[in-house]
């Protein structure tokens, strides 16, 4: 697919993902512009970059010279069907490619490491070009987060390696063409699109039988591949784990060596998991594990995985948890790091079919903290789901300490909060929240 000369409309540009694709297409010399739902500060920063983005969903805000039929029309599944713009392209004959398609295209003829999995996989995938950067590798990467060290969620160094998230919603990861892969977890997800976990693995499964080269996989999922673990027997492990105020000294084990007293930059049992994942995955592929190492010690994290800053007299961690198991791995992490700070959850929950599907598992992970606020669900591509809504949720809490809050309220709870430590948890717009009230701090 040649990929130069033409003009791209991206439907959705302010997804993490499709503004990666704007920007290096934009990069390329091509003319992209787009349209999203509502402006954000990824919205903002392709603008600044000079492409164009419309705010309105009607054609008639579309320039004429991008409603043309030789424009390349770039979507995703969180457009929805009746969206106009869509349906007027649909109906006129423009080309139209899905995101994961134009991503797979991009990167064919480069060697892939691909990182898939129900969680982790924005954290690992930096990491990993972390340690690609330090070993001056060329390579170009596209993350599912702003990694804080390039205020980007593309890192272009080259064309040699591509490091991408193969996302498992809509299957899109089956649109890729890896060499080698890390999968970190597999837990149910996603059901509105799969139905059942079952179907669910033999997608992952699947994703697996791509791979040419190496496939990683976090211990305990029931797939081929070199192991690694944080903890236990497995390829790749950690021994030997000390706590420190910003993060882990361990001994890295592999099939191998022991590299002993490492030190990672990040808080979180599963962020040591994912930087392991990373590692094996690079040591697979024939890197030096010795020269990349001292790398992790010099990582600066992504925009809202497991962030820390001060607000005032609180500390804040800012995190993108909107499953159960990553909300109780914040938790755990909470506990370990913080465990004499009085803390408050704020969590938004992400789509009607995902707070449905673990109505039970969100309020089993949520009832620990010492007091939950809940937001209004948020709704993304979905419609709402009649008997499904935050207050269904509240109620099925059985720690009191509760109340449901709107996103007016969201300043004054976090600022006038008694707590010490503020949990900020979702995958929506409650992160634009956040970086609003520390704007304005």
């Amino acid at each position: 697919m040649n990929l130069k000369g033409k003009k791209y409309y991206f439907l959705g540009i302010g997804g993490i993902g499709m503004s990666a694709l704007a920007q290096y297409l934009f990069e390329l010399g091509n003319s992209v512009m787009g349209y999203d739902k509502t402006p954000s500060p990824i919205t903002s920063q392709l603008i600044e970059l000079g492409i164009s983005v419309v705010f309105d969903s009607s054609v008639e805000s579309i320039p004429e010279e991008y409603c043309q039929k030789d424009i390349q029309i770039v979507f995703t599944p969180a457009v929805p069907e009746n969206h106009p713009q869509l349906i007027f392209f649909k109906n006129q004959g423009n080309h139209l490619i899905k995101r994961a398609q134009l991503l797979g295209q991009i990167t064919k003829n480069t060697t892939v490491f691909a990182i898939a999995g129900t969680h982790g996989k924005t954290t690992t995938a930096s990491i990993l070009t972390h340690l690609f950067a330090h070993l001056k590798l060329e390579f170009t990467a596209f993350l599912g987060g702003i990694m804080n060290q390039y205020q980007s969620n593309i890192i272009q160094k080259g064309d040699t390696y591509s490091i991408v998230e193969a996302d498992e919603y809509d299957r899109s990861f089956l649109q890729l063409f890896p060499d080698f892969a890390c999968i970190t977890a597999l837990d149910a997800d996603h059901l509105d699109v799969y139905g059942d976990f079952d179907t669910m693995k033999k997608a992952f499964s699947q994703f697996s039988k791509l791979v040419t080269q190496k496939v990683v996989v976090a211990k305990g999922i029931d797939l081929e591949g070199i192991t690694y673990s944080e903890e236990g027997e497995a390829s790749y492990g950690a021994k030997n784990i000390r706590p420190s105020e910003q993060g882990y000294y361990f001994d890295l084990v592999t099939p191998t060596f022991l590299y002993k007293d490492i030190f990672l930059k990040a808080i979180g049992r599963h962020n040591l998991s994912n930087a392991i994942g990373a590692l094996a995955v690079l040591d697979s592929a024939g890197f030096s594990l010795e020269k990349a190492l001292p790398a992790l010690s010099t990582f600066e994290g992504i925009r809202r995985r497991m962030e820390v800053f001060s607000l005032g007299n609180k500390l804040v961690i800012d995190d993108y948890a909107h499953h159960p198991v990553e909300i109780k791995a914040v938790f755990k992490t909470v506990t370990e790091f913080y465990p004499n700070k009085k803390n408050m959850v704020v969590f938004q929950p992400h789509l009607f079919s995902r707070t449905q599907d673990f109505m039970e598992a969100f309020a089993q992970v949520l009832d620990p903290f010492d007091e939950i606020v809940l937001m209004d669900i948020y709704p993304a591509r979905e419609e709402p789901i009649p008997g499904v809504s935050s207050e269904v949720l509240l109620d099925r809490l059985k720690n009191q300490n509760k109340r449901k809050i709107n996103q007016n309220e969201f300043p004054s709870v976090v600022v006038n909060s008694p707590a010490d430590l503020i949990l900020i948890l979702g995958a929506g717009d409650i992160g634009n929240q956040i970086q609003k009230l520390k704007n304005t701090a």
